[in-house]
């Protein structure tokens, strides 16, 4: 069996929401109940348990006793934006790519540092659909301190499955490395192609529209 571990934002949907960053200030003031100021910068790739926990310590706040209020308040403010209207857009190529795997009987599944409520939520929203993904062998980033967390986590539970994560950050990489994962890098996120080049990915691709069958062979020599 082989899986595909899709990342969400920058992979599969484009960072075209400018709210994402502010989205996680908002949900530590939700829950601890005031307000926090001024927000830290966000870090791309890392986990939704990541960036939490590093506000709250900022901010002098206990993270392990404040992070399940604070998760939850993000997941509930992820619902409440989508319901609102924001929605994010589906990568170039993506869909056939999809299309493609599925063909050749692979598994489209999500390694994000996202929970899984704000996944679907994004998913959902963008018109791709959840529903494309085998959520039994997707893994979520919502507690994870560290993103070598989660590959570490989906290599343990898929041990005799062929994995590959395709991602758009340098940490998709360390985190892939970490867990013994080959990664193939596309460039729709932050970083460029030559930033990605500097990982250890099996393929950097400007997007996957247009590189889809150079995606597909790399995946297929593993």
């Amino acid at each position: 069996m082989t899986t595909i571990l899709w990342d969400v934002d920058g992979t599969l949907l484009l960072n075209s929401f400018t709210g994402g960053g502010e989205l996680y200030h908002t949900a530590v003031e939700r829950a601890v109940g005031r307000e926090l100021s001024p927000p830290l910068p966000r870090t791309h790739g890392k986990t939704d348990g990541h960036i939490l926990t590093d506000i709250l310590e900022h901010f002098g706040f206990d993270a392990t006793e404040w992070h399940e209020r604070t998760q939850v308040a993000l997941d509930e403010l992820s619902v409440e934006r989508a319901k609102a209207g924001d929605r994010r857009e589906i990568a170039p190529g993506i869909r056939e790519a999809l299309d493609q795997a599925d063909a050749r009987g692979w598994v489209n599944a999500l390694l994000t540092g996202n929970s899984a409520t704000r996944s679907r939520v994004k998913l959902d929203g963008s018109g791709l659909g959840a529903d494309r993904f085998g959520w039994s062998r997707s893994f979520f980033g919502a507690t994870a301190p560290e993103r070598s967390d989660i590959t570490r986590a989906a290599r343990a539970a898929l041990p005799d499955e062929i994995l590959v994560i395709i991602g758009d950050t340098p940490r998709d990489d360390e985190a892939a490395v970490a867990a013994g994962i080959p990664f193939i890098a596309v460039a729709t996120g932050v970083f460029s192609v030559e930033e990605l080049r500097e990982t250890s990915a099996v393929l950097v691709v400007p997007t996957i529209e247009g590189h889809v069958d150079e995606v597909v062979a790399a995946i297929e020599a593993l």
